[in-house]
């Protein structure tokens, strides 16, 4: 008896172990329950609007003194003198020099071109003295020159001022005879006549006359495809200048330093830095 005694309270004691350490492991795993978060309650305060502004009352105005301006006195203004235009007379016909119409009647180069100049030069002169002012302008011409010097033809292509026209046909018709032309036949060209003040025309310049003329451009990929073709070596015959050039050419003389410094002038104009960076 006492042993099933003692058994039954072993048996107890370790059912009653277990379940007291199975309810304080449930304890430690089991979380609390979160606390309910409280409501957000928003308090909205009325708004008081600012007071309106007043505006402060307007300054009253004090009363000055007027004081009198001191007088400026004002210098008299001097009438400006009339200015009278500048005269320019004519440059001397080249027709009173008999050695200059002679070398003009024998210098075949450049399309004659002491004889061009010449002509140009005998109507500036018989037109008489420019005035700066409404009596100036250009005008320019085609030209043809019978073999014995007698005008054939002078067509007016454009002109500035109907007055300088007028004059430029009134001396081309009361001009002096010319001699023969330096090639013996008809020749033709285009002049401008400047009817300016300090303007005696363009001095031409004659030593480099007798140095061949720079080829033309000619695109020699570009075929009508019925014309005959040209070789680049034709091309380069037809450039090439003949062997008795340099022997016919004529002494041209020393140039004049008028006709230098319109050189220099025109190539500065020309190949300027300002003219090749676009200025004006």
């Amino acid at each position: 008896m006492p042993i099933v005694r003692f058994r039954l309270l072993l048996a107890l004691a370790l059912s009653l172990g277990v379940h007291a350490s199975l309810l304080a492991l449930g304890k430690i795993q089991t979380p609390r329950p979160l606390a309910a978060p409280e409501p957000l309650q928003l308090v909205i305060a009325p708004v008081q609007e600012p007071p309106p502004r007043v505006a402060p009352p307007p300054a009253e105005p004090q009363a000055h003194a007027a004081r009198p301006r001191p007088a400026i006195p004002t210098p008299p203004v001097a009438a400006e003198p009339e200015r009278t235009p500048l005269p320019d007379s004519a440059p001397p016909a080249p027709g009173k020099t008999p050695a200059t119409m002679q070398l003009a009647a024998t210098y075949t180069l450049k399309n004659s071109k002491r004889y061009r100049y010449n002509w140009g030069q005998q109507v500036r002169s018989m037109m008489g003295t420019a005035v700066a002012g409404e009596r100036q302008g250009l005008v320019r011409f085609r030209v043809k020159i019978a073999p014995d010097g007698t005008l054939a033809k002078a067509d007016v292509l454009w002109s500035t001022s109907n007055v300088v026209e007028k004059l430029a046909l009134q001396a081309i018709r009361a001009m002096p005879p010319l001699p023969p032309t330096p090639t013996g036949k008809p020749l033709v060209f285009e002049k401008t006549i400047a009817f300016l003040p300090f303007e005696t025309g363009w001095p031409p310049i004659y030593k480099y006359d007798c140095l061949p003329d720079p080829p033309s451009f000619r695109n020699r990929f570009a075929w009508s495809g019925a014309s005959p073709q040209r070789t680049a070596h034709a091309d380069r015959e037809d450039a090439a200048p003949a062997d008795g050039a340099a022997a016919e050419c004529p002494d041209p003389g020393p140039d004049s330093i008028e006709a230098e410094e319109k050189d220099m002038e025109r190539q500065f104009k020309e190949w300027g830095a300002a003219r090749l960076n676009g200025a004006d």
